[in-house]
């Protein structure tokens, strides 16, 4: 087992974060498996260095530990995605070669007009730009994005939480970017080569990148890569119903540690609201591998009452 965990350091993680990392831990611990540590910052604008260091700090200190990564190097690197950018630019030139990539013009105003998709879907593009002529694209006065155009196939996979799937690519997700207007690489196309050429064989992540993986299924597919298998977990979600954030700066793991919260109060409270666990009481982090049963984990996303951080700050 080869299994990742994969942030962006466009903030302080919070107990979202720390949630999945700590299920991804997991599941590679109790299979004596590999961890993979990827720092996912094609998003140039928001992630900061900063954020990188701090990142690597609270992961230690929760004791969430890594095998492969940043301070520990590995034989799939470089683990900074800012670093791989020729291998996504690879990438996009075998999908050039398989007459799969185009230029799309559409405004943003456009692309809107196409229609909202709902939440936690994807706008489904109209194929406006696909059949354009050469001679139409030449006198386009604006910087294209690239899409890739996805044939009329269905991808079935199935999820290690929420089970059987068969997602029909056209309406899904229909042809999507892969390179933005401003040149920087898409997150289908960079976790698709990243996951692919770093051998990554399980891969758990959060509910709401669900609808996304049928069509990074397709690609890695057409990439030549071997897909891994995925499980998708709940969400941590507000009173409100409105998934953690890292504009809650209460809830960072920061925040925490500096009011006197342990790192084993914060994962043995994750566990229990998961039920993973059934007792309430303090594990220490080799035991939560001992005990914790993903067969009996909730598939409901976790809602953290206003008396949850009381509860870990008094005990």
């Amino acid at each position: 087992m080869r299994g990742r965990f994969a942030p962006s350091p466009t903030g302080y993680i919070h107990l979202g974060n720390v949630w999945t990392a700590f299920l991804a831990w997991l599941q590679v611990r109790q299979q004596n498996g590999t961890l993979v540590l990827r720092i996912e910052d094609i998003d140039e604008q928001r992630s900061k260095p900063v954020y990188v260091k701090a990142l690597l700090e609270d992961l230690a200190w929760l004791g969430l530990d890594w095998d492969e990564g940043p301070g520990k190097g590995g034989s799939y690197g470089s683990y900074i995605q800012q670093e791989r950018y020729p291998l996504y630019e690879k990438a996009m030139q075998e999908l050039q070669e398989k007459h799969l990539l185009y230029p799309c013009y559409c405004s943003r105003a456009r692309l809107q007009a196409i229609g909202a998709p709902h939440e936690g879907e994807h706008l489904v593009y109209d194929g406006h730009c696909y059949g354009m002529t050469e001679e139409q694209r030449r006198h386009m006065d604006r910087k294209p994005s690239w899409r890739v155009h996805v044939p009329d196939v269905s991808v079935s996979f199935t999820d290690g939480c929420y089970g059987a799937f068969s997602d029909y690519l056209p309406r899904v997700c229909g042809d999507f970017v892969v390179r933005r207007a401003d040149g920087l690489y898409a997150y289908q196309l960079a976790v698709a080569v990243d996951d692919g050429a770093m051998g990554i064989t399980h891969v758990l992540r959060g509910r709401d990148l669900l609808s996304s993986t049928a069509q990074q299924i397709w690609l890695m597919k057409v990439l030549e890569y071997r897909a891994p298998l995925y499980t998708h977990v709940p969400m941590l979600v507000d009173t409100s119903g409105n998934r953690l954030s890292k504009r809650q700066k209460g809830i960072t793991v920061r925040s925490l540690r500096e009011r006197g919260v342990m790192a084993d109060a914060i994962l043995s409270a994750l566990a229990l609201a998961g039920r993973l666990v059934t007792e309430r009481r303090l594990y220490h982090k080799e035991e939560l591998v001992r005990r914790c049963d993903f067969q009996k984990m909730t598939t409901q996303d976790i809602v953290l009452e206003d008396t949850w951080l009381d509860e870990l700050l008094h005990g």
